[in-house]
């Protein structure tokens, strides 16, 4: 599997990569977001130097399960994606995940498979595959922002500059903003470990340059995606 993926991922400039895991008989607690978080940086290495600042990266929820009372069962399997502006880090985690395939609470990786960048659009739209956390600290708080907020779009947009300006792409023309038109949008509170998130599951819309979009699209919009929110389909 590892000399496959990586001379496909040779051929690619920027790639995202679609996770199968075998089924498991556990149950998986609804706050899972610290299990996956520890096994992408399990495969990239503890002591990795992604671990900490603005992520260029983000990752999906977990897909295929029924809820119960207790918790999340994935009787057959469950299916994520991981994707980077930095194809180094992708090919550290196929890496990773030959060496030590287990996700944890069963779950145990069977299948990568390798998505290259689609052709983007200068207008595009997105549903979202992880929900989105905008948040900002004022003093000793930290205040998080819904779609409804009139500053959330151009929070949106400033911390996708600062990721671009990290990437060494040109910031100038990005506009990201909640696509409000959406019948259902919604908000609700995400624990992550002892922290309360009040995060939007919401579709956004991205303008500026199909190199911006696609940057967008690997990294996730919003805060925190390198735990999990923000993640585009």
């Amino acid at each position: 599997m590892l000399l496959n993926l990586l001379n496909q991922w040779n051929n690619f400039k920027n790639m995202r990569i679609h996770i199968k895991t075998s089924k498991t008989g556990e149950l998986i607690p609804f706050n899972y977001q610290p299990m996956i978080t520890g096994a992408f940086h399990k495969w990239l290495g503890h002591e990795n130097e992604f671990h900490d600042g603005l992520s260029l990266y983000s990752f999906s929820w977990l897909q295929g399960g029924f809820a119960s009372k207790k918790g999340l069962s994935f009787e057959n399997g469950a299916s994520f994606f991981i994707s980077a502006f930095d194809n180094e880090l992708i090919k550290r985690i196929i890496s990773g995940i030959y060496k030590d395939p287990t996700v944890g609470s069963g779950l145990v990786i069977k299948e990568v498979v390798i998505q290259e960048d689609p052709l983007f659009k200068s207008d595009s739209s997105f549903h979202v595959a992880s929900p989105v956390l905008v948040k900002r600290n004022e003093g000793n708080r930290q205040i998080h922002y819904s779609f409804q907020d009139e500053i959330a779009n151009a929070l949106l947009t400033q911390t996708m500059e600062s990721k671009l300006k990290k990437a060494g792409i040109p910031e100038e023309g990005i506009q990201i903003k909640f696509d409000t038109s959406y019948p259902s949008p919604k908000t609700k509170v995400i624990q992550y470990k002892e922290i309360s998130n009040r995060v939007n599951q919401c579709p956004v819309i991205i303008t500026g340059s199909p190199e911006q979009i696609a940057f967008a699209w690997n990294v996730g919009v919003g805060n925190s995606t390198g735990i999990g929110f923000g993640a585009l389909k």
